[in-house]
């Protein structure tokens, strides 16, 4: 018998009787929005018109659909907190991990629901069972969260440097690095997919085809969740962890974390499930459940932000109407566009490679005289929203997404040409 937290809850006395709100809730009829052409696709933001917001990888603006849809659970909420949960829960639960895994191409069993990457990132590691003797192999190019998430776990870490050039690495010397880094004793690599700090995409195809076997790939898949268009099998890697308030423009405070089978079996929870029936049903009987746990054991019991991640369906439904292909195009072509525009200056230094194998949105730079704070300053003074990478050695960072046009990069580009001491 599968319990769910309704039934836990029924059995304490607290279960809402005979409500049904869903249906009695749900979004009025209207037209699919138009998302045929980009600014179409704008239309559908209530982003500040006076600004130029290039970014949208730090923290994304929600398009009508999704808030129309938290909109929506958020007044069933109020109007009867218990009711609307215990109607709902399940159901849109289940359809926003039927969505990621659309998306993602896996399973649904195989997907956990988040806050944030750092959430997943930590779930991932913190839970990893590996041998005294097992080490995982990082790079020295991760971010805090990925770094931070092994030492916590406790696991024992090696890191290694891909390139000493982001703007002039090559798939042979990222991939040839990573695989004589790989040791007898390596058992997990750990790696972004899209690295925040110069915008290097790596290839994660090509590095999964020269690991070894008995190698896992774990992903922290954030800047390249979103924009390209390829899966959990075109990467072949063994798990993703995201954030799905960035590229994707989700709701804040959602995320996903992808696990292959062979990763799930030496993976453990390290918060108990609400999501989970037989863990329930262990508990009621006094004992563990068994098996590998799948994404539903997986996913952080507790109360969330219901609201919020009850309509992450709906972030993944915008996307694909748009077209993941469309939307890896557009931002490629966007990205390019300012890194040719920014190869012009004479005084500013690109970070980020120009080839779209090695790069994807994110666009990272130098202005000589002045530090990365003071140019995105200065940018805001000329409403251009940018921000700075959030590493020891730091660059100014633009990300062209979805929300962008042609007119808004050679804007930036020229605020940028008039930027001299």
């Amino acid at each position: 018998m599968s319990v769910t937290r309704r039934q836990l809850l029924a059995r304490a006395g607290l279960a809402a009787g005979g409500v049904a709100l869903g249906p009695a809730t749900a979004a009025p009829a209207r037209a699919a929005p138009d998302l045929r052409s980009w600014k179409g696709v704008r239309a559908q933001f209530a982003l500040d018109a006076r600004h130029i917001h290039l970014t949208s990888f730090l923290l994304a603006a929600h398009p009508a659909p999704v808030r129309a849809a938290i909109e929506r659970h958020r007044r069933g909420l109020d109007a009867d907190p218990v009711g609307y949960l215990h109607a709902n829960e399940q159901r849109l639960e289940d359809a926003a991990r039927a969505a990621a895994a659309r998306y993602l191409g896996g399973s649904t069993d195989a997907i956990a629901l988040t806050d944030s990457t750092t959430m997943g990132l930590a779930l991932l590691y913190r839970g990893l069972r590996l041998k005294p003797t097992e080490e995982v192999l990082t790079t020295d190019h991760d971010f805090y969260a990925t770094h931070e998430s092994l030492r916590l776990a406790g696991l024992r870490v090696r890191r290694v440097r891909l390139h000493d050039d982001a703007k002039a690495a090559t798939v042979d010397e990222i991939v040839s690095r990573l695989k004589r880094a790989i040791g007898p004793r390596t058992r997990v690599v750990a790696l972004t997919w899209v690295h925040s700090s110069t915008g290097v995409k790596l290839p994660l195809t090509a590095i999964a085809a020269a690991l070894p076997e008995r190698v896992l790939l774990c992903v922290d898949g954030v800047h390249g969740f979103g924009v390209e268009d390829a899966g959990v099998r075109e990467l072949r890697c063994d798990a993703l962890a995201s954030g799905c308030h960035k590229w994707l423009h989700g709701p804040r405070g959602t995320g996903i974390l992808w696990t292959s089978d062979r990763l799930r079996e030496l993976l453990r929870p390290t918060i108990p499930s609400f999501s989970d029936g037989e863990s329930f049903r262990a508990w009621f009987q006094g004992g563990a459940p068994a098996g590998a746990p799948d994404g539903r054991r997986l996913t952080p019991g507790g109360f969330h932000s219901f609201e919020q991640r009850w309509a992450l369906s709906e972030a993944f439904r915008f996307h694909e109407r748009i077209g993941p292909r469309r939307i890896e195009a557009r931002v490629h072509a966007l990205a390019t566009r300012l890194k040719r525009g920014l190869g012009e200056l004479p005084h500013v230094r690109l970070r980020t490679p120009l080839a779209p194998r090695l790069s994807a949105g994110l666009v990272c730079f130098e202005v000589d005289g002045f530090s990365p704070p003071e140019v995105v300053e200065r940018l805001a003074a000329r409403r251009i929203v940018a921000s700075v990478t959030p590493y020891a050695r730091s660059y100014v960072r633009l990300g062209p997404g979805i929300v962008n046009s042609e007119a808004e990069i050679d804007a930036a580009v020229s605020a940028l040409r008039a930027l001299r001491r």
